[in-house]
């Protein structure tokens, strides 16, 4: 699909204006990183970058600059509301499941880069099944619309700004269904305590006297254990376990069966029974749902069954278990056995509740499920409107990558566009850098003879040897040749070469990389 942007931008492609670190990179496991580290300070460590961020820490650093890292494996390239790419700053180390790349310097501005990245749809792009992975090769051919260098600026600053502002509103959002949770607990906490009511009782000549107190088991039939059976995933009639109760209701997704008629028979629910969880883990054990009749049931043996006596709305029953109180209640009654607790039926009919009259139960229930439908209302609100602010944020990016954002700065500044400025002019500017490093000479064989010995054309030797023997730095280039390696090197070859140079780079740190001003060559010299 091609790319729609402005006409003073030039298209190209992602290995034409970047530099390409890979082979700087160094994997560590994470035995030799934790020994590496062990007794050491927070500020003799640096952070450990692998495909989507920072994995952990290490006691070195391999670039010391801006970068950007984009993901190579294990990356969510198809999930266009997560990141594949990330800025690198400072002191870092980056293993091989991010590419470590850097916009060409005085031609891509990094963080344009960056964000470009991740809107980029790798369809195509990338390969595999479950893990997918993204060759050099082919993010090399990644097409790249090109603006101006102050144009690249400017969008990058824009998009800063305007992520920032989505990603606060998107905080807020996320916060929000914590704050219903709240919101319904101390609904529930007034409900059991009489203050939700207390107004009607005033209008109804009503008081808090008139409420019975004693516990549940005085107000409700004996409670039941549920089926013991093992259950099918296909039958006549669905098993309720502890997984189908949810927030004081029946999911009904997710359903076990059973077809055995005297099971059926034994454990068939009725509408207004009140299912309670009786094992599960510490923070779930408890948990309680009403049954409403929706459709022919029985019940697992995870649960207890509890029938209210004629004095007891079982939706009033079913708020109260699901009430602070009531799960403060089971925490503290609970038995523990490896990973699960229980309540058993003796320890539930114990816990102690204030009944107010039939009346006032069936009031204290309206206005539950009046405050609990607003809180469910505001919950899809929400939800609707982060939907919407996720897609905000690729809008946003592809506004910016269409030259949208900074349409009126264009308008505004055409001299920064135009001429020497101008994308066209940039691109050729990085072409001719690129091809004045290939057509860099090498270094006579004879003089590489000279410094290191007749044998060297047949003999490959470690890059810290060739550097000793050279007397000198030498280019990436002069390097490869003056440790032995052929014009036309293999693939295994170039790795190895790319693999004694990370080693003495960052591992035994016996050679260190010069800058060179605005040679766009990397050079090495003995540390």
């Amino acid at each position: 699909m091609a790319i729609s942007f402005p006409n003073e931008w030039v298209s190209t492609k992602l290995g034409i204006v970047v530099e390409i670190l890979d082979s700087m990179r160094i994997p560590v496991n994470n035995s030799e990183r934790s020994a590496r580290i062990e007794g050491k300070l927070a500020g003799e460590l640096f952070p450990y970058y692998g495909a989507t961020g920072e994995v952990g820490k290490i006691d070195g650093y391999i670039f010391n600059e801006e970068l950007v890292a984009l993901g190579e494996d294990g990356v969510p390239f198809f999930d266009h509301l997560k990141n594949k790419a990330y800025l690198l700053t400072g002191k870092t180390w980056v293993n091989n499941h991010a590419h470590v790349l850097k916009g060409w310097p005085n031609g891509l501005n990094n963080r344009f880069l960056l964000h470009y990245l991740n809107q980029f749809d790798y369809q195509g792009y990338v390969n595999g099944g479950t893990r997918l992975k993204l060759t050099q090769a082919n993010m090399r051919k990644i097409p790249v619309p090109l603006p101006p260098l102050a144009e690249q600026k400017v969008i990058a600053d824009k998009l800063e700004i305007l992520l920032a502002q989505v990603k606060t509103i998107k905080a807020h959002l996320e916060c929000i269904p914590d704050i219903l949770k709240t919101f319904r607990q101390s609904v529930l906490t007034a409900a059991i305590s009489g203050s939700l009511t207390e107004e009607w009782r005033e209008l109804n000549k009503q008081s808090l006297s008139m409420w019975k107190h004693g516990i549940l088991g005085d107000f409700v039939e004996k409670p039941t254990y549920g089926s013991s059976a093992k259950s099918q995933p296909e039958g006549l009639v669905p098993v309720l376990r502890m997984g189908n109760l949810q927030d004081g209701k029946i999911d009904w997704t997710n359903l076990a069966y059973t077809s055995d008629p005297e099971e059926i028979k034994k454990y068939k629910l009725s509408a207004g029974d009140v299912l309670f969880n009786r094992t599960n883990s510490p923070e779930l054990v408890g948990k309680t749902s009403i049954f409403r009749g929706e459709r022919e049931a029985v019940y697992a043996g995870y649960l207890i069954r509890i029938i209210c006596k004629e004095n007891l709305n079982p939706e009033f029953l079913n708020y109260i278990l699901n009430s602070q109180d009531a799960r403060d209640y089971c925490y503290q009654v609970k038995s523990d056995g490896v990973s699960q607790s229980n309540v058993n039926a003796q320890k539930i009919k114990a816990y102690r509740i204030s009944l107010p009259t039939m009346r006032e139960q069936i009031e204290i229930v309206c206005r539950i499920e009046e405050f609990f439908a607003f809180a469910d209302s505001i919950n899809e609100k929400t939800s609707a409107a982060l939907k919407r602010v996720n897609s905000l944020t690729q809008s946003i990016l592809a506004k910016a990558f269409r030259g949208e954002l900074s349409a009126d700065w264009r308008v505004a500044n055409p001299e920064l566009i135009r001429g020497d400025n101008s994308a066209k002019a940039l691109l050729e500017k990085i072409q001719a850098q690129r091809e004045a490093i290939e057509r860099q000479p090498k270094p006579k064989r004879s003089a590489i003879k000279r410094k290191t010995g007749s044998h060297m054309s047949k003999q490959i030797i470690k890059v810290v040897e060739a550097l000793k023997q050279a007397e000198g730095a030498l280019s990436g280039q002069q390097l490869l040749a003056a440790a032995g390696y052929p014009a036309d090197s293999s693939t295994e070859q170039l790795e190895q070469f790319f693999l004694d140079i990370r080693y003495a780079l960052a591992i035994e740190k016996s050679i260190v990389k010069l800058e060179r001003g605005d040679d766009s060559q990397d050079w090495f010299a003995l540390a």
